[in-house]
């Protein structure tokens, strides 16, 4: 069997693949350099050298200045010329990167006469399937979503309606009010979520709409978290929809249908089912409960909401990783953690999404989810 070729891997900030293979965090570029198994070396600059030795999970940790670095105004070339000289002196030229890796970089480490390959797979099997730290680090991401949601909720039971708009405090309650709060419920556990979802109506039709201005009463309001740990740098993900206000019949039905879909397809999940075959469970519940979704055999009539995305994705590291539950016939594996996310939409109205996240076992799917799944606001306070 061949033997696998050296990893290189230059660091670019917010580098899921990068923290992967070293499990040390840094915004700074830094070069990590796998020969071969159980022979890797992390190089770094003075600044982040004893914490990179006290954290990192590489063999060797060295200080950039003590292995070549020349201060060059081309960032690129001085840390290109590093790795050539830490190969070379290992009597190797040829190396495989990952297919993120700075076009820069690439250049520059190709100008050093290293032979480069695009590894377009790399860490993707070891990614996707997560052990038990891994999978409780998740879990651990889900709670926190599940409290920023529960005082999100709490704020739209608790507002009074004044010309169709919710007040609270005397003031509007706004998009930007109800994601501070949430923000602040993660920063005291030690999470972070910058791009949540706090979305009313009704522009929550769309369904990656962030959310901003008053909201209106009566509506559904799509509350879509996804907080990383600030230690463990693992995401949860949850949507909640709650509607503060009177329900109309229609939303009422959208969630009950929405609901029905998210169990059926939590009672499909086990090791060997497809993402395509859970994708198309889902549509046909939607379906059936006189909805639609843009895929072929499953559309609505005109003016009648439908599911306008896939059921759900892979978490972990970053918020979409794969598995993905979507029309493909990659099967489903023990220890995948994936979201469902069932959702209807219709412009002009607005949405309705609701959205676990669990781990695929040998015995089916175990929810990290337990959050109430109400219209209610008063049923998450």
């Amino acid at each position: 069997m061949e033997q696998e070729l050296p990893l290189v891997l230059i660091n670019n900030g917010e580098d899921a693949e990068f923290y992967y293979a070293t499990r040390f965090l840094t915004h700074d570029p830094a070069l990590y350099i796998r020969f071969r198994r159980g022979d890797d070396v992390l190089v770094l600059n003075i600044l982040e050298l004893e914490r990179g030795k006290q954290s990192s999970t590489a063999k060797r940790v060295i200080d950039r200045a003590d292995h070549g670095w020349e201060e060059d105004p081309d960032w690129y070339r001085g840390w290109a010329k590093v790795a050539a000289r830490l190969l070379k002196e290992k009597g190797l030229d040829r190396v495989r990167v990952s297919g993120r890796l700075e076009a820069a970089y690439l250049e520059e480490l190709r100008n050093q006469d290293v032979a480069v390959e695009l590894d377009k797979q790399l860490f993707i099997r070891e990614r996707r399937h997560k052990n038990a730290d891994e999978a409780e680090w998740i879990h651990g991401a889900q709670r926190a979503a599940e409290a920023a949601v529960a005082e999100v909720a709490g704020l739209l039971g608790s507002a009074e309606v004044e010309d169709g708009i919710l007040q609270l405090d005397g003031r509007p309650l706004t998009s930007e009010r109800l994601m501070a709060a949430a923000q602040g419920v993660l920063n005291e556990i030690g999470y972070a979520c910058d791009d949540m979802i706090v979305a009313g109506s009704p522009e929550c039709w769309m369904p990656h709409y962030r959310g901003e201005g008053p909201i209106r009463a009566g509506g559904p309001v799509i509350i879509d978290i996804f907080p990383r740990g600030r230690v463990s740098r693992y995401h949860g993900d949850l949507t909640r929809t709650i509607v503060a206000g009177e329900i109309t019949p229609e939303v009422k039905r959208m969630h009950e249908v929405v609901v029905q879909a998210l169990d059926a397809a939590i009672a499909m999940i086990q090791p060997g089912v497809t993402g395509r075959a859970v994708n198309e469970e889902v549509c046909r519940v939607l379906k059936e409960g006189g909805f639609g979704a843009v895929y072929k055999g499953f559309e609505a009539p005109p003016g009648t909401p439908q599911m306008i995305h896939s059921t759900g994705h892979g978490v972990g590291l970053e918020v979409h990783e794969l598995p993905n539950l979507r029309p493909t016939d990659v099967p489903l594996e023990e220890g995948d953690v994936v979201t469902v996310e069932p959702g209807l939409y219709l412009e002009g109205l607005g949405g309705v999404r609701v959205e676990d996240t669990g781990i695929v076992t040998a015995h089916g799917f175990r929810n990290f989810t337990s959050i109430s799944r109400s219209l209610d606001p008063r049923s998450h306070m």
